[in-house]
């Protein structure tokens, strides 16, 4: 099931986009009970998935709604807390970002032991389609990260790697865009990783059984239609399972938690000189699977 959250008359709504890809059922026109955000529904587990089936069988008329009139929002338009991300977790990454002068950690290029996890607040989560404000960059150091995010269905604290993908609800498409000389200047990544829209994400939240091959998983950026990054799941140097595990040692995960996995070499922090983003830029990161999530710059 492919589901988006979009916004009617100032209401947030769920969608499920129908096979054909053009049409979307409106699952509250049809079943007013179900939730009207993405976490509370994802909190509602089997049943909500269900319910979401029977409302998008039974839809007809006004309830069924062509795509490309709809404001879409970031899946998880009201997230349940800041967005946990991973740093350095593609090989060939670590080796150019060590290399790039913004590595603030003075780390040489040798592969993280332990996972590297942070946050990006919740404020800056960004609608698809939507503009990246780099102006609110005052250092004009604006970087792209593309990523494929996992977002939990099922929370819980102690998580077994083995049992990780059963806490899986399904995967989305992040950006991570940084400020690069905030994300050095204050030797830490959350303030140069949280301004405000500095968090794309979308088009739509895809339920786990629909990419049954994470193996087969791409991860994809373009700039101007320039191919920047490429990187398969697989290059991951900690795999889910692994990041949930850790993650779950120490705090509870909860329903509706989205977890960026790490982005692929070809950051413009890695060039020399950095190709860091302008306004009117166009930024398009693909994900197999899932879709593409374009967002202008300005």
């Amino acid at each position: 099931m492919r589901l988006i959250s979009f916004s009617d008359e100032g209401r947030t709504r769920i969608g499920v986009v129908a096979p054909e890809g053009d049409q979307v059922v409106d699952l509250q026109a049809v079943e007013p009970r179900l939730p009207w955000d993405m976490a509370t529904f994802i909190a509602g587990g089997e049943a909500s998935l269900r319910a979401a089936e029977e409302a998008a069988d039974q839809a007809t008329g006004e309830a069924r709604r062509p795509l490309e009139e709809l404001t879409l929002l970031a899946p998880l338009a009201y997230p349940v807390r800041d967005v946990l991300c991973v740093g350095k977790n593609y090989r060939a990454h670590v080796d150019e970002f060590s290399g790039s002068g913004f590595d603030s950690s003075g780390a040489a290029s040798s592969l993280p032991e332990y996972p590297v996890f942070f946050t990006k607040s919740a404020t800056a989560l960004n609608a698809p389609g939507a503009p990246i404000p780099a102006h609110l960059d005052p250092t004009e150091s604006v970087d792209y990260e593309g990523e494929l995010a996992v977002v939990i269905g099922r929370g819980g604290r102690g998580i077994r790697a083995e049992e990780a993908f059963e806490h899986v609800f399904g995967y989305t498409i992040v950006n991570d865009v940084t400020s690069r000389t905030l994300q050095q200047r204050h030797g830490q990544w959350f303030l140069g990783k949280s301004l405000d829209g500095f968090c794309p994400m979308g088009p739509a939240l895809v339920t786990a059984d629909e990419i049954p091959d994470l193996e087969a998983v791409e991860v994809t950026t373009r700039v101007n239609g320039e191919r920047r990054q490429s990187g398969r799941l697989p290059d991951l140097i900690f795999g889910i399972p692994e990041l949930i595990e850790t993650l779950s040692r120490t705090m509870t995960l909860l329903p509706g938690d989205v977890l960026a996995t790490g982005t692929p070499e070809g950051v413009g922090a890695g060039f020399d000189p950095p190709r860091f983003l302008r306004p009117g830029d166009r930024v398009e990161v693909h994900v197999s699977g899932i879709g593409t999530l374009r967002s202008p710059v300005e």
